[in-house]
């Protein structure tokens, strides 16, 4: 159902992103990418030729619109952006719970407004939440109101947009090299804990959350919802 459909991702050349536009190519689809680091993006798509390489800041209304303007019209839009802000309530400062706000809720409501009218009739917008909204633990508050916006976002999109489609995946932890910070004990032993105890008993996968993208960009009767791809772990 994406054969010779436009979608544009927006997020870094690796991880869920790449996940993504992969899927969409392997269905047929004309695949744009676009983030703040169109270089980066060029060397990680240097082996897939028909992928465009674009230039966005979702920081920046100017660049958003610039975007627009370039793209066109398009069938699905669908923004990965995230900008984490992690830490107890006395670590964290106010740059960072902006910048997070910024680039997962602000920055994709320009997009949507900035897009919409460009979205050919049966397509759809699909945004990113995360568990960490509907599993609240010490040490994620701002990644969780940030979360909570995006999925409440989605949902009023949905509304007035329509008959567009809008909606959003909120992933749990997923291995896509963004803990590879944590070192390879530290990774390991999070990972250990996190598969005891969520029900799907594993960690995800950049496969599992494209999957779930694939299904909300091509199921004709879905909107205004979050898909949970998190193997349970908001369950526990």
């Amino acid at each position: 159902m994406l054969k010779d459909k436009t979608v544009l991702v927006i997020g870094r050349g690796s991880g869920i992103a790449r996940g993504i536009a992969q899927a969409a190519l392997e269905a047929g689809a004309n695949v744009i990418v676009a983030g703040r680091r169109p270089e980066t993006l060029t060397e990680a798509y240097s082996g897939e030729p028909g992928v465009r390489v674009e230039t966005v800041d979702l920081n920046d209304d100017a660049s958003i619109a610039a975007l627009a303007e370039r793209v066109g019209e398009l069938d699905h839009l669908v923004s990965t952006a995230s900008a984490r802000a992690r830490g107890r309530l006395e670590t964290l400062e106010r740059d960072a719970i902006r910048r997070s706000l910024d680039t997962k809720v602000i920055g994709p409501l320009m997009l949507a407004r900035a897009f919409h009218p460009r979205v050919r009739e049966g397509g759809s917008i699909l945004l990113f939440s995360g568990v960490a909204a509907f599993k609240i633990e010490v040490g994620t508050l701002a990644v969780a109101i940030t979360n909570g916006a995006a999925d409440t976002l989605t949902r009023s999109l949905a509304v007035e947009l329509a008959p567009i489609r809008v909606n959003a995946i909120s992933p749990g932890v997923v291995d896509t090299g963004a803990w590879d910070a944590l070192g390879a004990e530290g990774k390991g032993k999070l990972f250990a804990d996190l598969t005891e105890q969520n029900p799907a008993r594993r960690i995800g996968t950049t496969h599992d959350v494209a999957s779930a993208a694939m299904l909300a960009l091509t199921n004709p009767f879905m909107t205004g919802l979050t898909l949970h791809v998190d193997g349970g772990e908001r369950l526990t």
